[in-house]
């Protein structure tokens, strides 16, 4: 009886903590890139940051939302995606507009030139929207023509998931190229790093696809290798730039 009673406090109460994790899912992947983005405009330079991170996701997410038409998972995991791709337009437009800005005199590149030692280096966020819309639109008449088959879906959420734990290579990278993790918001990594154990939990509490578990498990590794780079470059001397108008690192991007 005592149980029966308290049914009526504890059923909303799931009801809200489910909600909240819900929406944790759909929005806490964008927090990490608050402070990252908040940074660059401040001081007008995006060098810290590599804009490979904004292709990664871009592409993990679109696949992912096209995975979802050959098999249904969760509503969040769904939404994630779409506002997560909002926030990495949002991202690569500043990033390009500061990096322009700072570039005088460089010949201006674009996506239709189709100049592959330049690609996702180009003067124009046009160019990058282009890019994605034409990697949607393969994919997507791909998918079209192979959704009846099972083989093709799984691999497709594989690669979803997979491209997305690769989220923090690019920095990673980056950051053992320069030696140094100046410029990098080590704020976005512990959110990074919290968000993606966060998720990894979910995944496995709520049975989602055994893909999207394993790789979880991954991304989170990759951010702790990041996290250990911000520990050990911290305790050596930083090497002066080697340009100041023109940084090197802005190549990265």
């Amino acid at each position: 009886m005592e149980a029966e009673g308290l049914d009526w406090l504890l059923v909303p109460l799931h009801q809200l903590v489910s909600w909240g994790a819900a929406g944790a899912m759909v929005f806490g992947g964008v927090v990490p890139y608050i402070p990252q983005y908040r940074d660059i405009r401040r001081t007008q330079n995006a060098e810290g940051f590599s804009t490979y991170v904004c292709l990664v996701l871009l592409v993990a997410n679109i696949l992912r939302i096209l995975f979802w038409f050959g098999r249904h998972f969760e509503s969040p995991l769904l939404w994630q995606s779409i506002v997560m791709i909002l926030t990495m337009l949002l991202m690569l437009k500043l990033c390009t507009e500061v990096r322009v800005t700072n570039e005088l005199n460089v010949k201006r590149r674009f996506f239709a030139d189709f100049d592959p030692h330049h690609f996702w280096h180009w003067s124009s966020f046009g160019d990058y929207v282009q890019c994605v819309l034409a990697f949607t639109g393969v994919a997507g008449y791909v998918t079209y023509l192979s959704i009846d088959s099972a083989l093709f879906v799984e691999t497709l959420g594989f690669l979803a998931v997979l491209t997305e734990a690769m989220l923090g290579v690019p920095q990673l990278y980056r950051n053992y190229r320069h030696q140094s993790t100046e410029g990098m918001s080590i704020k976005m990594v512990l959110m990074w790093t919290s968000g993606d154990t966060f998720k990894t939990a979910y995944f496995l509490l709520n049975g989602a696809p055994l893909q999207f578990s394993v790789c979880g498990l991954l991304q989170v590794l990759v951010d702790l290798a990041i996290l250990g780079q911000a520990y050990a470059f911290a305790h050596r001397p930083q090497k002066p730039a080697p340009h100041v108008a023109h940084p090197a690192s802005a190549k990265a991007l």
